[in-house]
């Protein structure tokens, strides 16, 4: 049986089923030199550098949206009634 590639790049997309270590996942979330978005430490796809700015706006935008949703999702259970509702339909 031939032995299958543990890490490698398929149709431009990274990935990497190398047993996770605790130094490369932390050196993989933190990555000084490099842009925002690093490739994931095991798995597919790109995960967000911490070093960078811009990931902690993304993060920030993304909190603010799922407090947003969770207050109007809750403003909605409070003002929808279980009463009955009647429907006058003229003719």
């Amino acid at each position: 049986m031939s032995d299958k590639p543990q890490s490698g790049e398929l149709f431009g997309i990274p990935y990497n089923f190398q047993k996770p270590s605790l130094g490369r996942m932390m050196s993989s979330y933190w990555q000084p030199d490099e842009g925002m978005l690093v490739e994931k430490p095991f798995g597919v796809g790109y995960t967000l550098n911490l070093a960078n700015w811009r990931s902690w706006i993304v993060l920030g935008v993304a909190g603010a949206l799922f407090y947003q949703q969770q207050q109007s999702s809750e403003e909605f259970d409070e003002e929808s009634d279980d009463d009955p509702v009647e429907v006058v339909v003229d003719d």
